[in-house]
């Protein structure tokens, strides 16, 4: 649930960010947040063994890094910010984490298997 959150944060954020990228203090919080949520992704892609998942979050989180950022031009802004919004979006569905199964216990009342 909170992959699901972070993700859509980032999501926020990258739109939100090619409308408003003149803000110097804004760029660097949208740098920000956008590395941090890639990241948070990386390693869910990880768990889940998704190798391709975790480079493009890696490119991601490398070309949103804060301390030592890359510059873009206003086109080529809109087309990452677009592009790593895409893949967030996708992420949402292609890592998603199978439900845990309860443990069966032995003092139950459903009927399992009898004892000998």
């Amino acid at each position: 649930m909170l992959t699901r959150i972070v993700k859509w944060v980032a999501i926020a954020a990258l739109i939100g960010g090619a409308f408003a990228r003149s803000t110097t203090g804004f760029a660097l919080v949208l740098e920000f947040a956008v590395m941090a949520a890639s990241v948070v992704v990386l390693t869910q892609a990880a768990s889940l063994r998704r190798y391709i998942w975790m480079t493009l979050f890696f490119v991601v989180a490398c070309l949103f890094n804060p301390v030592l950022p890359v510059p873009f031009s206003s086109n080529i802004f809109w087309a990452t910010s677009g592009v790593a919004s895409l893949f967030f979006f996708c992420s949402l569905e292609a890592l998603q984490t199978k439900p845990k199964l309860s443990v069966a216990s032995i003092t139950g009342l459903l009927p399992g298997s009898e004892s000998l």
